[in-house]
């Protein structure tokens, strides 16, 4: 047996691309029904007042909650496709770690409920976790930008778009009256579902283009 070592051959898995890159998109989609169906059950509720947040606490907090845990698994996919997929050099590396972890912000958001119930009990973190959330999303667009824009130019353009539309606007949520805030939260939600999107429609693209390449032969 030789003790020479083999160099491991990498190459792209366009079925892995397709699907999670699918899945990403799935996962959006079923925040934003989530939301909505929220939105017509839960009964005294006012979708231009009472946040996302209001409808992840209670009776039907399960509805959300299935919108909530979806979107984090969607932010896991692209973190997963951003690392086997790699645009660039240490920002982007640092872009799939961070979606990584805002996966896991989202995940606990949903699952500690220390929203909109007025649940003090013992450590409270919600309102940490929003604040790096936010964060994130503002620098997780511009450090993957550039190799985006290495697979399309639209790619990069969208997600400097979002970062600075996200860093406009996320501040402003916390000054507003408690009459609008709910709407607005909903189109912060937008904006991050966009990011999203938008990468894993790069990764679905470059999975077929590399099944077209590989059926040409």
């Amino acid at each position: 047996m030789s003790d020479e070592a083999t160099t491991p051959q990498v190459h792209d898995q366009p079925k892995l691309l397709i699907g999670l890159g699918a899945f990403a998109i799935f996962g959006c989609v079923v925040l934003g029904l989530s939301i909505l169906i929220a939105d017509i059950i839960v009964p005294d509720h006012d979708w231009i007042a009472d946040t996302i947040s209001d409808l992840g606490a209670g009776k039907y907090e399960f509805i959300v909650d299935i919108g909530i845990y979806a979107f984090a698994a969607a932010l896991i996919s692209i973190a997963l496709l951003s690392a086997h997929v790699h645009l660039g050099g240490w920002i982007w590396s640092l872009g799939a770690v961070g979606f990584a972890l805002l996966g896991l912000i989202v995940f606990l958001i949903g699952a500690r409920n220390e929203y909109g119930d007025s649940d003090n009990d013992g450590v409270v973190i919600h309102i940490y976790l929003v604040y790096v959330l936010g964060i994130l999303m503002t620098l997780i667009p511009i450090g993957m930008a550039k190799g985006a824009h290495r697979a399309s130019a639209a790619y990069g353009y969208t997600l400097i778009g979002v970062a600075i539309v996200w860093t406009l606007s996320a501040p402003v949520f916390f000054f507003l009256p408690t009459g609008i805030d709910g709407i607005y939260e909903r189109y912060l939600g937008l904006i991050a579902i966009v990011a999203v999107v938008t990468l894993a429609r790069l990764f679905i693209a470059r999975g077929r283009a590399l099944l077209n390449s590989a059926g040409s032969y």
